[in-house]
């Protein structure tokens, strides 16, 4: 039998938020190991795959973010420029001060976007608000092949996904090496639609 099995229910969710923060602490730490090079590489590896994603093809109004490069993050910035002349609207994360929540905006220079204190440039806040979206990269710390996630542990995304997926695809993108085999579930998780690495690709929708 799971030792799980004789834990009560509150017990398993505080073992379950306490594996998150470790793998969270292990991820950052892992990420930032690795050379600028080796990041731009794989983030090259992991563009090329999401523009032979049907989804992402045919999409015309795309939700980006937009790289915190200091923490390694994946990089889609060239994106910007290939959509654009595809004619995709892109939009980006916006988190307004006052509610901390967080919608996605369509800038008119994703260029002249600015950091606003959460460490990623956002778009200003007159710039228009998507209402809807057909797909939505989503940043990670880790993923596993369903979709689970972890994040930086603000919950933006997993509160912001269900308002546009669906019909909207969430696709999270991770760096090979950050794929795990199994995230730990918490209260309010929101997994994502399918998984690109610059390896491989996970789709269950």
């Amino acid at each position: 039998m799971d030792e799980l099995d004789d834990l009560d229910p509150e017990a398993v969710k505080i073992l379950a938020y306490r594996a998150k923060i470790e793998l969270r602490k292990r991820a950052r730490a892992l990420r930032n190991t690795i050379p600028e090079s080796a990041i731009a590489e794989r983030s090259a590896r992991i563009r090329t795959k999401l523009e032979a994603f049907p989804r992402f093809v045919a999409a015309k109004r795309v939700a980006l973010f937009w790289p915190i490069v200091h923490r390694n993050e994946v990089d889609l910035r060239p994106l910007v420029e290939t959509l654009t002349a595809r004619g995709v609207s892109i939009a980006f994360p916006s988190i307004d001060p006052e509610t901390r929540v967080m919608t996605f905006r369509y800038p008119a220079n994703p260029q002249a976007m600015e950091e606003r204190g959460l460490g990623f440039a956002e778009p200003a806040y007159e710039d228009p608000e998507a209402t809807e979206l057909d797909v939505v990269i989503v940043p990670a710390l880790g993923l596993d092949a369903a979709g689970n996630r972890i994040g930086y542990g603000a919950g933006f995304y997993d509160r912001t996904l269900p308002r546009f997926c669906p019909p909207a695809l969430s696709i999270g993108v991770v760096f090979d090496f950050q794929l795990l085999a199994e995230v730990p579930l918490t209260d309010g998780d929101v997994p994502v639609h399918a998984v690109v690495t610059d390896e491989r690709t996970f789709n269950r929708a």
